[in-house]
């Protein structure tokens, strides 16, 4: 397998994504423990069906969007005292 050779701002791009997951991740572990396993399916799913997008617009987009979800759900999470 050849190694793909980033550029700066796809580098620095990359570790945004790679930061919101990994926060997702971590909220994803204080949620009830039903609901753990299926929050983490859905968002690495969320991460597969965008991890080909080339689209720099889009990208930017979908990382908004992203932390914004993530910022509800902690907040929901927060609310419910988890």
């Amino acid at each position: 397998m050849v190694p793909v050779i980033l550029d700066l701002p796809d580098f620095l791009v990359r570790g945004r994504v790679l930061k919101l997951y990994r926060q997702a991740l971590r909220v994803a572990c204080r949620a009830p423990i039903d609901s753990r396993s299926e929050l983490r399916r859905i968002m690495r799913q969320e991460m597969e069906t965008n991890k080909n997008c080339n689209d720099k617009q889009r990208i930017r987009f979908l990382l908004s969007e992203g932390l914004e979800r993530l910022k509800r759900l902690d907040e929901t999470l927060d609310m419910q005292g988890h």
